[in-house]
């Protein structure tokens, strides 16, 4: 419909500081890596010289660890049990408003077809799409191309503009669109069929600024997939739906967010300073005192990192992206224009970004420590066993309350064995290196073309 190439966008906010040589980068990273080396071994090989009162410092802390993740399972339990409650006593309104779909794509040329033609079948009467090229060079605008016009009563817009990243080719969009209600999703997101029609029930509260769709994992093709799957149900999806009784949703996901446009504009649009566009935008609606939901009915199908470097690439980069973020808005750590349910998530998510992985991985390095210096096996089976049969049993929970597959469930057993353990390893170094200001880039991941 237009080609915008023309019309100057607003310049981007820079991320991270001025970049330093590669040189310098790899001489950090090996000093940072070889610093963590050093204090284990010296913790493990020399643990006499750290005094009684440390050890017995140490073995109240494993406890508590342990403790507090059996807390943290059954508290996630139950507010998402009464989440669920809350939505089943819900019906689906008759009256729909009018919605506008972003996709905005960046070199999606393998994707962005099928992503299209999924909005094109989804069972609402009022909606509008419209697709913005950031500066492609694959072909990706000439496929959006084909799906310009009206079908059915759909207007299909398509743009074009100069590459500057996605927070501003959403901001684009949004400025674009003429509904009241707007969806931003991904342009390797899948929406069903269903999804809006659930979704935008949340909105009959005035106070609701968004609502956090479902995020499933699409291509099931191997053990990291399969791994990523249980993670989006198990350890995203709960946390949501618990989160989302006391409406305090503290991240609205990329593949599939819905909002409302005056919340948006509220908060002044998408930033580009940070590697977790969907993040801030969640943490600036919380600032501002806007209620975020969840609609479990609401499922985006997404494509997922089919090899381990991709999948620690992108974890990398969502750890700083998270840390840029709440770095930004420190100051709602403490204090909100909404409830102190705010404060509260945000703390939350600060504790599972940066204090949890570190634990969890000290948890294992001092049981294994145990194990073979006193050659107490059996305290680090039993550790490894008790962990697993709470992911066993939330992995259970999850499974029935999404309606998935029980061959997912088997892999809670791997989940636990090595697959938390690569995560949390990925999120400590993301975050020592964004404490010391090493620089990023964006880290696009090679789509499959799963969709």
């Amino acid at each position: 419909m237009a080609n915008d190439t023309t019309s100057k966008a607003p310049e981007p906010k820079a991320i991270g500081k001025k970049p330093m040589r590669p040189a310098t980068q790899l001489i950090i990273s090996i000093a940072i890596i070889a610093l963590v080396v050093i204090a284990t071994l010296f913790l493990f090989k020399y643990p006499q010289k750290l005094g009684p009162i440390f050890i017995t410092a140490l073995v109240v802390t494993m406890a508590s660890f342990l403790l507090l993740l059996i807390l943290r399972h059954f508290i996630l339990i139950w507010f998402s049990y009464l989440h669920a409650r809350e939505l089943a006593h819900d019906e689906i309104p008759e009256n729909y408003p009018f919605i506008s779909i972003i996709v905005p794509a960046y070199n999606e040329a393998e994707v962005i077809q099928p992503s299209l033609s999924s909005l094109l079948e989804l069972k609402y009467p009022y909606y509008e799409i419209i697709a913005v090229d950031d500066g492609s060079t694959d072909g990706t605008y000439e496929k959006m191309k084909e799906f310009e016009g009206n079908h059915y009563g759909v207007n299909v817009s398509v743009f074009r503009k100069e590459n500057s990243g996605k927070a501003d080719a959403l901001n684009y969009g949004i400025r674009r669109s003429k509904a009241q209600v707007v969806v931003c999703m991904d342009s390797d997101s899948r929406l069903t069929p269903e999804a809006l029609r659930y979704a935008v029930y949340h909105f009959r509260d005035p106070h609701v600024g968004a609502v956090a769709g479902n995020v499933k994992v699409i291509n099931r093709h191997n053990i990291w997939t399969k791994l990523q799957a249980l993670e989006y149900i198990e350890g995203l999806n709960i946390v949501r739906n618990a989160q989302a009784f006391w409406r305090t949703v503290n991240v609205v996901p990329g593949p599939m967010g819905i909002f409302r446009r005056e919340a948006i504009e509220s908060v002044g649009g998408y930033d580009s300073d940070t590697f977790a566009e969907d993040f801030d935008m969640t943490v600036k609606l919380l600032g501002k005192g806007w209620k975020i939901d969840y609609e479990p009915a609401a499922v985006a199908y997404t494509e997922a990192p089919e090899v381990l470097l991709d999948l620690i690439k992108q974890r990398y980069r969502w750890t700083r992206g998270v840390l840029q973020a709440l770095r930004k808005q420190k100051h709602l750590l403490t204090r909100s224009e909404g409830n102190i349910t705010t404060p509260l998530s945000l703390w939350y998510m600060l504790f599972e970004g940066l204090a949890w992985p570190a634990m969890n991985i000290f948890a294992n390095l001092f049981f294994v420590w145990i194990a073979l210096v006193y050659g107490m096996t059996k305290l680090l089976v039993l550790w490894w066993l008790l962990l697993t049969i709470l992911d066993i049993l939330i992995a259970v929970y999850a499974v029935v309350m999404e309606r998935e597959s029980f061959s997912l469930v088997f892999y809670s057993i791997l989940y636990r064995f090595f697959y938390v353990l690569i995560i949390d390893v990925c999120k400590v170094f993301a975050t020592l290196e964004e404490l010391v200001g090493l620089d990023m880039s964006w880290g696009k991941l090679a789509r499959k073309g799963r969709m």
